[in-house]
């Protein structure tokens, strides 16, 4: 085995840029340090004294929780891959020489975010600037939801029922302990006849950039038509929305028609009543714009690690999709980077 050399390191990234390493390019697309504002937030606590190691950057830690959302990485897993892997490194800034923040720095981090309030923040700050740099919403909107798994409870049939009800187990308030480990916000549902455990995330993308505009969590059992209304987006220069049938009610049809938007949701057959020819092949129409959706949710479950979270209770849940969110608009945004250059340098 040879002696490590002066240049290996840089060799070793000239590498990895030769291979295309995404981080890289993401790295240099994305304007990190417009983030900071929000991120000031978190250090409004001054410290009593200038003793002891100073809190590590808040835009290092930032880029620590994207990676990990672009990876759905445990809080374990995050520090293990940045001392492992010389992408991570260097996407961090990070040297050889320096510190690396454990599990439990990270998980405070994202605590301290939670506590501000600061994922929509963070998620409205980048598309604001999405918005200057010529991708603002356009040819209209898309309109979604998509399960999203949490681990499941082993709870008795009583204990199931209490927390439907909305209440905490009287049992659990005598075992702190215990409740910090239940997750009383998460609920079962079935789709397509399996039982499903968790989220939803309802999101809005538009149809020209495939970027997301809007987005919320609730509950797995909330249906997709009940948060509608806060997923719209009137900034979107099209007044189309498409969605799938699960949207369409004669309430939803009137208040779009009456705040002036052009309702393209999928026609629902009735028991007994199936859709015409007609309405069918409207909706196979439809189809072919609606289905840029689940693009999303697909790049989601294949490319970013799945969208299984581990977390408890709603608002860490909150937190883990929006930050998933965030960490697919930022690598959609560095693939349209990508292409709108190859055109300009085919073009000149």
């Amino acid at each position: 085995m040879g002696q490590p050399g002066f240049f290996d390191l840089g060799e070793r990234y000239i590498a990895l840029s030769k291979q295309g390493d995404p981080l890289e390019l993401l790295n240099n697309s994305i304007p990190w340090s417009s983030f900071r504002p929000v991120l000031k937030r978190t250090q409004n606590k001054e410290r009593k004294t200038s003793a002891g190691r100073k809190p590590y950057d808040a835009i290092l830690m930032f880029k620590i929780l994207v990676l990990q959302s672009l990876y759905n990485l445990s809080d374990e897993q995050t520090e293990y891959q940045i001392r492992d892997r010389l992408s991570f490194m260097r996407f961090l800034g990070l040297g050889l020489e320096d510190g690396v923040p454990d599990a439990t720095t990270i998980w405070l981090f994202r605590e301290m975010l939670i506590k501000h309030c600061l994922i929509e923040p963070l998620f409205e700050q980048f598309s604001r600037y999405l918005d200057g740099h010529g991708y603002q919403a356009r040819k209209g909107q898309i309109i979604d939801a998509t399960i999203v798994p949490v681990p499941k409870q082993r709870n008795t049939r009583e204990e199931n029922a209490a927390i439907k009800a909305g209440q905490v187990p009287a049992e659990w308030d005598k075992q702190p302990n215990k409740l910090r480990q239940k997750d009383i916000d998460a609920r079962w549902t079935k789709k397509h006849g399996q039982n499903h455990y968790g989220y939803k995330n309802h999101i809005n993308i538009d149809n020209k950039h495939k970027l997301i505009r809007n987005f919320d969590v609730t509950a797995a059992t909330v249906h997709d038509n009940q948060v509608l209304d806060e997923l719209v987006d009137p900034t979107n220069t099209s007044a189309a929305i498409w969605a799938d049938s699960a949207y369409r009610s004669e309430a939803t049809e009137q208040t779009l028609e009456d705040n002036g938007y052009r309702s393209q949701i999928h026609h629902k057959g009735k028991r007994n009543k199936p859709l015409s020819e007609h309405k069918q092949a409207v909706n196979r129409r439809r189809s072919k714009v609606r289905v840029r959706v689940e693009h999303v949710f697909g790049f989601q479950h294949n490319s970013m690690g799945g969208k299984f979270i581990r977390t408890i209770g709603i608002l860490r849940a909150r937190a883990r999709i929006g930050l998933m969110n965030l960490g697919y608009n930022l690598k959609r945004y560095g693939w349209l980077e990508q292409r709108r250059h190859r055109m300009s340098a085919s073009c000149a």
